[in-house]
């Protein structure tokens, strides 16, 4: 590889000062030149009523509304930043697009993706509908109007998650929703949470981990309600990755204490944001019985934000038959996707907190 020092760099930032000054920088471009100069994939559109239009360059979407030809005003980039800059105008019929327009908002394009690129952000959303298969977890049998009917919690978390996968598709494009089973067949703990832990992520992403139950008790056939779990913060695992820090063995229990923390708080914060949600939905039908921590095999061993969510108790009748009604478990499923939701929006706020690497 070739390197070139400070007399290079030098050379290079004269040169562009020099084109700058050039005519070429000064003068405007039709809409030709203007969307090569913009590079990427663009697409332009114009709407002659209003006489404003917009670019759209890989994704990214530039509004302005044309004025006169040295007349300023403001040109909104990516839904989120307003600044101004000379506008484009009509000559002739054809538009014409200032130089200087040009080249603030190619820019402006680059530094918004390249805060993308580097924001820390939910890479992937795991949703673990708990037992199936020859699994079939808590089972209850009611008579209903002269007919048996056989609830079993395999079925009611399936549902229920293949409804909060659509609508976090739907929400999410961008980001990975996986199931753990998508069907009634078994997988153990220790598959659950490598499905989880496999996933390939960028240095700045991270993925959650939901899963999905529903509750019973043999002593008291009364009990119902909704609860929320994530691990207990006792409970302490090995994050790190010690090849990544050789040489540095006396800090690793440090970054892993560290870890540990970020991963127990961001489980709270979603468990809150969904018992929140959950309450709000079904709060007057289900009590809420809280949020609680556990050791539970998938919650400890999947290394990442995780909680396990108890919909209701599947062993009380009047309970049980309305968590096998698919639109009391559109509800819950809403209220779940709104829940994470939340707590993607918290997370991928601007000025979020930074991965800890």
């Amino acid at each position: 590889m070739y390197s070139f020092g400070p007399a290079r760099k030098i050379l290079k930032l004269s040169l562009i000062i020099l084109l700058l000054a050039s005519p070429v920088f000064a003068q405007t471009m039709n809409l030709d030149e203007t969307m090569s100069n913009l590079g990427g994939d663009v697409e332009f559109r114009w709407d002659p009523f209003f006489a404003s239009g917009t670019f759209s360059v890989d994704g990214r979407e530039v509004s302005f509304v044309s004025g006169r030809a040295g007349e300023t005003g403001t040109v909104l980039l990516g839904h989120r930043e307003l600044i101004n800059l000379p506008l484009p105008y009509l000559e002739n019929g054809n538009i014409r697009f200032p130089g200087t327009f040009v080249d603030e908002v190619r820019n402006s394009l680059i530094r918004h993706a390249e805060e993308e690129t580097n924001r820390f952000r939910i890479g992937a959303i795991i949703i673990d509908p708990g037992h199936g298969g020859v699994d079939p977890g808590t089972v209850w049998d009611y008579t209903v109007n002269g007919r048996s009917v056989r609830i079993m919690e395999k079925d009611i978390a399936l549902r229920t998650s293949r409804m909060l996968q659509a609508s976090l598709r739907a929400a999410f494009p961008d980001k990975r929703i996986l199931l753990t089973r998508s069907g009634d067949y078994n997988l153990s703990l220790e598959q659950r949470t490598n499905v989880a832990n496999s996933i390939p992520l960028a240095p700045n992403e991270v993925a959650i981990f939901v899963s999905i139950h529903a509750n019973s008790s043999l002593s008291n056939r009364n009990a119902r309600g909704f609860e929320v779990f994530y691990l207990n913060p006792n409970h302490r695992r090995d994050l790190v990755d010690r090849s990544r820090h050789t040489g540095f063995e006396e800090v690793i229990p440090i970054i892993n204490w560290m870890m540990e923390e970020e991963i127990t708080t961001d489980s709270i914060l979603l468990a809150n944001f969904i018992l929140r949600r959950m309450d709000a939905a079904v709060g007057n039908l289900s009590p809420n019985r809280g949020l609680k921590s556990h050791d539970w095999f998938v919650v400890r061993n999947a290394l990442m934000p995780a909680i396990l969510v108890e919909m209701g108790f599947v062993s009380n009748r009047e309970e049980a038959l309305r968590l096998n009604d698919d639109a009391y478990l559109m509800r819950i499923s809403d209220a779940l996707y709104k829940g994470i939701s939340d707590f993607v929006a918290f997370i991928e706020r601007p000025g979020g907190f930074a991965a800890l690497q």
